[in-house]
């Protein structure tokens, strides 16, 4: 098998970063030009990947057994239901310009409080939390608002890194952004719906 080339070895590490990437969204972050052009270089790749296909939408890649190896990841991915919720977190992600400091499912607890966010990244000098909201119920929503402003009272994290981080919501609807934006009061937060960042 031939070596990969630098763009295909990039390719694997956003993979190993981000768990799953459908085509466009890989087609954008290492600018692959047209869609043929794209599909040809992710086929060239197709040793490394697995992938499936939902309704009209993109193709969904993510790293199979040899590709795990190549980039020494241990994370075991499958094809799951709940892969818009990853793609979602991914077209935030390249919309806040790809972070260097950009962390996945990150634990933060005080002793107290305790939330697991889906992104934790620094933007401007700033820590931000992302939570994304597709399909969930405002009621689990609100139980992690929660979390999350017990753990602004404690204050432990703020000393940590100068500040508390803000709560930054990406969502479907204007309604489900508004009903956030009502549960977030009293944090530093920020809505946006997937029309705005697209």
């Amino acid at each position: 098998m031939k070596p990969l080339t630098e763009r295909q070895e990039k390719i694997l590490l956003s993979l190993k970063k981000q768990d799953y990437l459908n085509r466009d969204q890989l087609m954008r972050m290492h600018r692959l030009g047209s869609v043929r052009n794209a599909n040809l270089v992710l086929k060239n790749l197709s040793h490394y990947l697995s992938s499936f296909r939902e309704d009209s939408n993109p193709t969904v890649y993510f790293l199979n057994k040899e590709g795990r190896e190549y980039v020494r990841s241990e994370k075991v991915k499958r094809k799951t239901k709940f892969v818009n919720h990853y793609l979602m977190r991914n077209d935030f992600y390249i919309y806040m310009g790809y972070p260097h400091e950009w962390e996945n499912e990150l634990k933060i607890s005080d002793g107290t409080y305790t939330v697991i966010c889906d992104s934790y990244f620094k933007k401007d000098g700033r820590y931000h939390f992302l939570e994304v909201d597709s399909t969930q119920k405002m009621i689990v929503n609100r139980k992690k608002i929660e979390q999350y402003k017990g753990l602004m009272k404690e204050g432990k994290l703020a000393k940590n890194v100068g500040h508390f981080p803000k709560l930054v919501w990406l969502t479907v609807t204007e309604l489900r952004k508004k009903q956030l934006a009502a549960l977030c009061k009293g944090l530093p937060f920020a809505i946006y719906t997937m029309n705005e960042i697209k």
